[in-house]
């Protein structure tokens, strides 16, 4: 079973979200020790290190998967139109 960090970034994105997408993105963080690749996930390319997305609607979590210490790091938290700028 992997351990989630939330980065300060994640946190600060977590906080402008609406409630309802904060449920939704929370539940889908939640889920992410129990299987840290799951359907629909995508690595990222060109990233230096293992950056991982999954898509809750319009936001994209971003996140850094460590196999070898078991750990799912989020990155960030945003919409789809800010995140890979």
């Amino acid at each position: 079973m992997y351990s989630i960090v939330i980065s300060n970034s994640a946190e600060k994105d977590m906080e402008h979200l609406s409630s309802s997408v904060l449920k939704r993105v929370s539940k889908a963080i939640d889920k992410l020790p129990a299987q840290p690749r799951p359907p629909g996930c995508l690595k990222l390319k060109g990233a230096s290190e293992n950056l991982w997305r999954i898509r809750v609607g319009d936001y994209r979590i971003i996140y850094l998967i460590a196999d070898e210490i078991q750990v799912i790091d989020v990155r960030r938290v945003r919409n789809r139109d800010d995140i890979y700028k």
